[in-house]
C-alpha cells in the first residue's frame, strides 16, 4: 500500500527500503535536473501543442502574434469554429447521433423548478443559463443552489434560452446542463492511486473543447493505466453526453476532477510530489526525458495549445518527433502518444511505477 507522507513524498508500501518519489528525489534526479534534461526551465515558453498561445515568430507560418494582445473570448471562439470544422472525427452513424441526441436531451433541464430540484436531489450540474435581468426569488434560490454546488452560472438574453430550449421556449429563465457522470476530487485520483500501490499518473486537460477529444482522452486514459483526469470548470468542455460517448465506457472506470484553476491545482499536486510535462512542439523529444515516476501530463487547447501560465508551472516541455508536412496533432492524438510514452518508460524502469 502506498502511504503519502507529510512532506508530500509518495512511498510503495511503507517500506523505507523502497523507491522515493519525493520531491527532491523523483526517479534519482531532482525537479531542477529533469527540467534541465530538456534545456528548458519552468518558465520557458515553449510554443504549445502544435501552436503556443504566445508563438514567437517563426515557430510556424501562421504565427498568431501577441497572445495578451487578443480578447481571449474572441481566441476562444475562433477555435471553437476551427475544431468544429476538423474532419478527422469519428463518422457517427444515424443510430448513434440518435442515441447521443437522447442523452443529451436527458440532460438538459429546463424550468425553475426543475433546475431547483436537481440541486437538492445532488446531481451533478456543469453549467447553469440564467436570463438576464431575473432576481425574482425562484431565480435568487437556483443561483444560491448553483453557488453551493460550484456550478458555472452564466447570464444570457432571453433570445438564446429560447434558442438553447428543447420544450419549445417554456424554460422559465433558466437552463441547466446536467453531468453525464458525477465529478470526481483530485483527492480521489490520488487515493486511486494509492490504493494501487502505484505512483501517480494524471492527464491535466487546459481548456479542452471538443466533447469528442475529451472523450478520446479519457478512453485513452484508462488504457495507459492514468489514475484520472483533471479539467477546468471555464472555458473547456464538461461530461456531456458526447464526451461520455467518444470515453467508450470509460468514464465507468475513470475519475474525472473539475477544477476552477489549473495553475493552482498543478502547484498544489507538485508540492505531494508530483512533476509535470506539457506537450510542446517546442519542447525536448520525449524519447530523451525523464517521464518516470509521479507525473502529470499537460494536454493543451485544441487550436491554442497549453496556455503560458500553466505552461510556466510545468516542470518540462515533451516534443513529439514530426516527420510530415502539416504541423500539429490532434490534441487526443497527442495525449494517446504522449501517454504511452510514458507507459513504455515505466515497463522498461521494472514496472507500474
Amino acid at each position: 500500500m502506498q502511504t503519502e507522507h507529510r512532506n508530500g513524498s509518495f512511498y510503495k508500501n511503507s517500506d523505507d527500503k523502497q523507491k522515493n518519489y519525493s520531491r527532491s528525489g523523483g526517479s534519482g534526479r531532482g525537479r531542477d535536473d529533469r527540467a534541465g534534461a530538456s534545456g528548458r526551465g519552468r518558465g520557458d515558453h515553449g510554443g504549445a501543442y502544435g501552436k503556443g498561445r504566445d508563438d514567437r515568430a517563426g515557430a510556424s507560418s501562421r504565427n498568431r502574434g501577441d497572445y495578451a494582445a487578443r480578447p481571449r473570448r474572441q481566441e476562444h471562439d475562433s477555435d471553437r469554429d476551427d475544431f468544429e470544422r476538423r474532419d478527422d472525427r469519428e463518422q457517427l452513424t444515424p443510430e448513434i447521433e440518435t442515441e447521443i441526441d437522447n442523452l443529451e436531451e436527458e440532460l438538459t433541464l429546463e424550468g425553475r423548478n426543475a433546475v431547483h430540484e436537481a440541486f437538492r436531489a445532488g446531481r451533478s450540474i456543469d453549467r447553469v443559463y440564467v436570463q438576464e435581468g431575473l432576481t425574482d426569488g425562484p431565480i435568487l434560490a437556483i443561483l444560491k443552489d448553483a453557488a453551493k454546488a460550484k456550478a458555472v452560472v452564466t447570464r444570457v438574453s432571453k433570445e438564446r434560452l429560447d434558442q438553447m430550449s428543447r420544450t419549445g421556449g417554456r424554460h422559465q429563465g433558466v437552463i441547466a446542463h446536467a453531468a453525464a457522470f458525477d465529478y470526481a476530487e483530485v483527492d480521489d485520483i490520488l487515493k486511486r492511486a494509492e490504493e494501487k500501490g502505484e505512483a501517480p499518473f494524471i492527464f491535466v486537460l487546459d481548456e479542452i473543447e471538443d466533447p469528442h477529444n475529451l472523450g478520446a482522452i479519457i478512453r485513452t486514459a484508462n488504457l495507459a493505466g492514468a489514475h484520472g483526469v483533471i479539467i477546468p470548470k471555464r472555458r473547456a468542455v464538461g461530461l456531456t453526453a458526447v464526451a461520455a460517448k467518444a470515453s467508450a465506457g470509460a468514464l465507468n472506470y475513470t475519475p474525472v476532477a473539475r477544477v476552477t484553476n489549473i495553475a493552482r491545482t498543478i502547484e498544489e499536486l507538485k508540492e505531494k510530489g508530483l512533476w509535470f510535462v506539457c506537450a510542446d512542439m517546442g519542447g525536448e523529444v520525449m524519447y530523451k526525458l525523464n517521464l518516470t515516476g509521479p507525473i502529470g501530463v499537460v494536454i493543451g487547447n485544441e487550436g491554442s495549445g497549453v496556455s503560458r501560465l500553466v505552461r510556466e508551472k510545468c516542470d518540462f516541455s515533451a516534443a513529439i518527433p514530426m516527420k510530415g508536412d502539416i504541423d500539429s496533432l490532434n490534441a487526443s492524438v497527442a495525449a494517446g502518444v504522449l501517454g504511452y510514452e510514458i507507459v513504455r518508460q515505466r515497463m522498461m524502469a521494472g514496472g507500474s511505477k
